[in-house]
């Protein structure tokens, strides 16, 4: 009866700490206690370190639904002997976020299909796991976005919220033209990031040709000159992984 009473004060002043592992899952963890013979300070231990796990594991969820990924890629799925060998050359080292720690930026440019969105996806989602704020989206998305909220008078608001991610993934650069507004408002949103925080920007356009997104030769220069310095410039042109994948499916339809 004693137990009882003292186990249902544990889970009231659980409850009023806001530790919902330890108020969920105590009896469990006092059976196991006492069938295991763990000391006090043992079962202590592994009940608090439930709780931060849990935590730990939620936070990171949180991180990841924030920066806002079409979809979950990870850097343990990708083929390593597919990627160009460029992007091969240096995974190791873009997978150790150094980049992210030294505010540098990382440029994926190839032909489509090579796997820059994969690998900026997956860089991205172990960045959250890490414990970092990270930002993703398409450049086309991204201007119109920057343009209703200079319409909405509320650009200043979002450039201050921008500041504050460790990692802001811009991918899909070079698909679609933009206007001179649009530059405009890329430009600036990426220049105010520039030794500070990271950016990893995916193209399949070469740096010669990105005046014809843009549209202006002098912009063009600034922008590029900004987004390179002192930054991870990989190419990532060669054999398509999107058809390598699709030739293999195929293979099984035959089967």
């Amino acid at each position: 009866m004693a137990i009882n009473c003292y186990m249902s004060e544990v889970k009231d002043y659980a409850q009023y700490l806001k530790l919902n592992v330890i108020k969920s899952d105590i009896e469990e963890s006092v059976s196991d206690a006492e069938n295991n013979n763990l000391s006090y300070e043992e079962f202590l231990c592994r009940l608090l370190q439930k709780e931060i796990d849990i935590r730990k594991y939620n936070l990171t969820q949180s991180r990841i639904k924030i920066a806002q990924f079409p979809y979950k890629k990870y850097l343990e799925d990708i083929d390593l002997t597919a990627l160009p060998d460029d992007a091969r050359s240096k995974f190791k080292q873009l997978s150790s976020l150094n980049f992210i720690k030294e505010g540098q930026n990382v440029i994926l440019s190839g032909n489509p299909g090579t796997g820059k969105s994969h690998i900026a996806i997956g860089l991205g989602i172990k960045a959250c796991i890490e414990g970092y704020k990270v930002l993703f989206a398409t450049v086309p998305l991204f201007i119109t976005q920057l343009k209703e909220l200079k319409s909405a008078r509320s650009l200043r608001t979002f450039q201050n919220k921008l500041a504050k991610y460790d990692l802001v993934i811009l991918d899909e650069f070079g698909y679609i033209s933009s206007d001179r507004e649009g530059a405009e408002l890329l430009f600036t949103n990426i220049s105010i990031r520039t030794g500070q925080k990271s950016i990893i920007l995916t193209t399949n356009l070469a740096f010669d040709r990105w005046n014809e997104i843009l549209g202006d030769p002098v912009m063009t220069a600034a922008l590029t000159d900004r987004l390179t310095h002192k930054s991870y410039v990989i190419n990532m042109n060669g054999n398509s992984y999107r058809l390598k994948e699709t030739k293999a499916w195929l293979k099984t339809l035959d089967k």
